[in-house]
C-alpha cells in the first residue's frame, strides 16, 4: 500500500475543520478574514500534496498548482501583520508582485516542474531558480515576525503571545532554509517548502487559537 503523502491527506482534513470552525464560530471582521485565507491556501496546498504523491497525479501542472497556492502565502502573513497593528501601508498589496511574477514566468517553462520524489512526510519538487524562489519567499515571513516584535504594544498581549507561538513554527524552517541557501545545498532546498507547510500545521491551529479571540472590540 502507498502510504506516501498521507501525512498531507490528514493535516488537510485538519485544516479544513480549521477554517469550517472558523467561519461559523470567529467574529467575521478584516483580520479574521485574512485568516480564513492562510488557513485555506495551506489546506489546499496539503491537499494538492497528497494528489500528487498518494494519488499518483504528479503532472507538471499540478505541481505547478502546488507552488502557486503557497507562493501567496508568505505575502499575506505579512499583510495580516500589518493590518492587525493597523499600519498605514497602502501599497501593501504590491507585496504580492513576486507571487503573481513567479506564477507567470513558471507557467511558461511549465513542463520543467515536476515533483521527484515522495514520502509520507514530504515531497522534493524539482523548479527552476529555487535559490530565487526561495528568496522571495522567506523574506516575507521574516520581515512579518520582525515586523511583528517592533509593534508588539500596539497588539493585545495575549493575542500578541498566540501569534508569537504561532510564528515559531514557520520561523524556524526558514532560518533553515537561509542556512541551506547559503550552504548552497539545492537538493534540500527543494525539499523546504513541502516541509514548512508541514510546520506550518501548527502555525494554522495557533492562528485558528488567535482567530477565535479576536474580536472587533478587541482590537
Amino acid at each position: 500500500m502507498n502510504w506516501n503523502g498521507i501525512v498531507s491527506l490528514f493535516i488537510a482534513f485538519i485544516e479544513l475543520l480549521l477554517l469550517i470552525g472558523l467561519l461559523i464560530f470567529s467574529e467575521k471582521n478584516k483580520i479574521n478574514r485574512i485568516l480564513y485565507y492562510i488557513i485555506a491556501l495551506l489546506a489546499v496546498y496539503q491537499a494538492l500534496e497528497y494528489f500528487i504523491c498518494g494519488l499518483g497525479v504528479d503532472s507538471s501542472f499540478t505541481t505547478y498548482l502546488a507552488f502557486v497556492d503557497i507562493s501567496f502565502l508568505p505575502p499575506l502573513n505579512l499583510v495580516l501583520i500589518f493590518t492587525i497593528v493597523n499600519a498605514d501601508f497602502k501599497l501593501k498589496y504590491l507585496l504580492f508582485i513576486p507571487a503573481a511574477f513567479f506564477t507567470v514566468y513558471y507557467l511558461l517553462i511549465l513542463e520543467q516542474f515536476a515533483a521527484v520524489h515522495c514520502t509520507v512526510l514530504y515531497a522534493t519538487y524539482n523548479y527552476p531558480h529555487g535559490d530565487l524562489y526561495g528568496f522571495f519567499y522567506y523574506i516575507p515571513i521574516l520581515l512579518s515576525f520582525l515586523f511583528l516584535l517592533k509593534k508588539k504594544n500596539a497588539i493585545d498581549k495575549k493575542q500578541f503571545v498566540r501569534l508569537v507561538i504561532a510564528y515559531l513554527f514557520i520561523i524556524l524552517p526558514v532560518v533553515t532554509g537561509f542556512v541551506l541557501l547559503y550552504l548552497n545545498l539545492p537538493g534540500i532546498i527543494q525539499s523546504m517548502e513541502s516541509l514548512l507547510c508541514k510546520f506550518a500545521f501548527g502555525y494554522a491551529i495557533a492562528l485558528s487559537i488567535f482567530s477565535l479571540n479576536n474580536r472587533q472590540k478587541n482590537n
